[in-house]
């Protein structure tokens, strides 16, 4: 993996975000026609959002020579979830797409982990040293937070309000994210690779 500027990465990441959000609130009360079909100020800002989303993840792909799976997948559903809202022009699609990712995240972790695999290590190895133990911990663990997120987003774009479910999106999901991987730093230190003891190895790849 190529090395780039430690502030590209959070930039091509959470950049198109809070393109979003800003996008969202400066054409909420609005609406455009496209080809005949009147959007919304939401459907305008989900426009707006998909090409730019998916145009990062493949400049981020470009500088530094490697995508995660997660990184990857969450592209392809951006485009088809994105893409079936904006044809259809129903915005419940995009809404939608994070219960689908984290419900897909879930069941891959899921699946690893019943089989005995790290998977998760194949994602965050390089950056986070733990022995195998720590990584099965981190993974069940993740796997409760994916399946709550994945309900909690059903909870808010079903009986909240469209802002309620932008401000989540934006701002709740990412929170949530960050405020988890910060609470598991007891894990990360019970379970670190020092440097009197061999690194955890190569991970297999899926069979």
């Amino acid at each position: 993996m190529r090395k780039i500027s430690p502030w590209v990465k959070p930039t091509l990441e959470y950049g198109p975000l809070l393109l979003f959000f800003v996008a969202y609130w400066l054409l909420r009360d609005s609406s455009i026609i496209i080809g005949g079909a009147e959007y919304s100020g939401f459907m305008a800002a989900t426009l707006i959002f998909v090409p730019v989303a998916v145009a990062s993840t493949l400049v981020l792909w470009r500088l530094t020579g490697k995508l995660s799976v997660m990184q990857a997948m969450t592209a392809v559903l951006l485009l088809v979830f994105g893409g079936l809202s904006l044809w259809l022009n129903d915005p419940r699609f995009f809404k939608m797409k994070p219960t689908i990712i984290y419900l897909i995240f879930a069941g891959l972790l899921g699946t690893g982990w019943l089989l005995g695999r790290n998977w998760l290590q194949l994602v965050m190895g390089e950056a986070l040293p733990m022995r195998a133990e720590g990584w099965r911990v981190l993974t069940g663990r993740l796997i409760g937070l994916f399946l709550g997120l994945a309900v909690l987003n059903e909870i808010v774009w079903r009986t909240m309000s469209e802002a309620a479910w932008v401000n989540f999106k934006t701002f709740g999901l990412t929170a949530i994210l960050f405020a988890f991987f910060i609470a598991q730093s007891g894990l990360y230190q019970r379970y670190a690779v020092t440097g009197d003891e061999p690194g955890p190895g190569p991970v297999p790849p899926p069979s």
